[in-house]
């Protein structure tokens, strides 16, 4: 009886040469940049600019150390690139309300809530935030485009005002940029110090019904404050 022998996995094809291992995939080149990205802006809210270190960074994008010095050219230009591209996407998130499409009043409302929700979703913004004004600002000076990148925001919030005071709805001459500074500051002061007010208070002002209670302030707050 004739013998039947199974193939192995590493049997020869016929003509003798071995196939040659397929190569992984390789990704693109924009990527890996977007992949680092994300990395360094985890690795920055947790250990800071000082503390975070570039192996660290590129071991969690899981990508040769050597690229974040292609793409960005040192640890200092990766971590303002991280401060930009978490303002473009609050500005860009912003710009998606379309507050100049809604009522004065709805717009304003919208604005506050958006505000108070992305602090609260995003905490490591406000680590990020908090760090770089230990550093007093010395990175974000250095962004080109950043003021251009606020000035719609306030454009609209400034439009948005003058609409609501026309209407009567709220007070003459309010300046867009305090009422902005004023809306992020609620927000800001309250998931930034939540560990210590908790402490303080003997509160858990992490939980859900704590933050929901707070949002609902900050609300009601800022739109009694810009009424006549």
């Amino acid at each position: 009886m004739a013998k039947v022998i199974a193939a192995s996995s590493g049997a020869q094809p016929a003509g003798g040469k071995a196939a040659k291992p397929a190569r992984p995939a390789r990704r693109p080149e924009g990527a890996s940049r977007e992949l680092l990205l994300a990395a360094a802006r985890r690795e920055f809210a947790r250990r800071g600019f000082e503390g975070a270190r570039v192996d660290e960074i590129a071991k969690r994008a899981g990508v040769n150390k050597q690229l974040v010095y292609h793409h960005f050219g040192n640890k200092e230009a990766l971590y303002r690139q991280v401060l930009e591209s978490v303002y473009t996407e609050i500005r860009d998130r912003e710009q998606a309300l379309d507050l100049s499409n809604l009522g004065p009043e709805d717009a304003m409302r919208r604005l506050i809530e958006f505000s108070f929700d992305y602090l609260a979703e995003n905490r490591d913004f406000v680590t990020l935030l908090t760090d770089e004004n230990l550093h007093k600002g010395r990175h974000l000076k250095q962004v080109t485009n950043l003021q251009p990148l606020h000035s719609p925001l306030i454009e609209v919030l400034g439009e948005t005002l003058r609409r609501g005071a026309a209407a009567g709805l709220f007070r003459q001459g309010l300046d867009p940029l305090q009422i902005y500074v004023s809306i992020a500051g609620l927000g800001f002061f309250y998931f930034n110090n939540i560990h210590t007010l908790s402490a303080i208070f003997g509160r858990k002002l992490d939980d859900k019904v704590e933050i929901a209670t707070r949002r609902s302030h900050v609300v009601d707050l800022m739109l009694h404050a810009l009424r006549p």
